[in-house]
């Protein structure tokens, strides 16, 4: 009887085993963001782990990993365990732009490299000048530039970003050449804006948005099809659809959540559950207003891969329209 006990007790061990192996999370996890702490990106990461970690059971750790256009952030993701406790609060440029910014450079394979959980919000990019400048509505700037072509002098956070991005697309929609000035960050060449120093920006809500509630800004309009409502003061202004109708500039991008490629089932369906439960918290929402973001979700993980599949050949015509080449 001694000898057989082991042989009868190893079948009923199994299964408890079994369970153990499939619990997810085992430990706390960490999210790594791509930005440095304070802007929307930042302030995404850290909404959705507030609201994620009750959900899942364990804490979430937010890590930022700013540099190279997000790709120091993604290759540590890509290169981490494939168990589902490390996470990356992706987005657009840094998964579908960067692609065709890098080429050969690029440390990381969008589609082999994550398993792609679903986006979690979603913003656009706005237009302002200094106040002090005449243009009150788009058609005005777009006029002066016409008259003027050169003259008008348009900063952008750097080669290859979204402001870069945006900036191009619209000289090309609305026929226009600007004088381009590329900075290091969108901070130097908003303080050179409000200090006159250059014209107009194209870029993210978030950090000039104060601006335009203090009057030093104008706003004119946005980069998405569609007008931004869900954003107190800029309601009235046009998007592209209204400014160029039939013209295919949307200016629209997202951040998401992401994992390891090579997760496990249950770690993906946890993971997807606990981030819908986050993105459809009111809360979390009406925190992203704001900074000019509203909350969205996909259902599975597999419409995410297949939303951002339809994307990836808007922005490689992005690229293409830039001329931006990073590697």
């Amino acid at each position: 009887m001694i000898a057989r006990r082991p042989l009868l007790l190893a079948p009923l061990a199994a299964p408890g085993l079994a369970r153990a192996q499939a619990a997810f999370p085992q430990r706390p996890l960490r999210m790594i963001v791509a930005f440095p702490p304070g802007g929307a990106a930042d302030l995404t990461a850290r909404l959705m782990a507030e609201r994620m970690a009750p959900v899942l059971g364990q804490p979430i750790v937010v890590e930022n990993r700013p540099g190279a256009g997000g790709n120091i952030a993604a290759e540590a993701v890509a290169r981490a365990a494939p168990d589902g406790h490390t996470l990356f609060l992706g987005g657009a440029t840094i998964l579908l732009a960067n692609r065709y910014l890098y080429r050969a450079a690029m440390p990381f394979d969008t589609w082999r490299d994550f398993t792609h959980i679903s986006r979690v919000s979603v913003g656009t990019t706005l237009l302002v000048v200094n106040a002090a400048r005449p243009w009150r509505s788009a058609p005005e700037l777009v006029a002066a530039a016409k008259a003027s072509p050169g003259r008008i002098t348009s900063g952008s956070s750097g080669i290859g970003t979204i402001s870069h991005l945006t900036i191009s697309k619209f000289m090309r929609v609305a026929d226009i050449e600007l004088n381009h000035v590329p900075y290091r960050g969108l901070v130097p060449g908003l303080n050179d804006l409000l200090a006159g120093t250059i014209d107009m920006l194209f870029d993210g809500m978030p950090a000039l948005m104060p601006h335009v509630r203090e009057g030093r800004l104008r706003a004119l309009c946005v980069g998405s099809q569609e007008r931004v409502t869900y954003v107190p003061g800029i309601e009235h202004l046009p998007g592209m659809r209204e400014l160029y109708p039939g013209s295919d500039m949307d200016m629209s991008f997202w951040y998401s959540i992401n994992t390891t490629a090579g997760a496990p089932p249950e770690a993906v369906r946890r993971l997807h559950e606990a981030t819908l439960a986050a993105a459809r918290n009111p809360d979390y929402g009406q925190k992203l207003l704001p900074l000019g973001f509203t909350a969205v979700w996909d259902e599975s993980p597999e419409a995410f891969l297949g939303f951002m599949r339809a994307q990836e050949p808007m922005w490689r015509d992005l690229v293409e329209v830039s001329g931006a080449t990073l590697d």
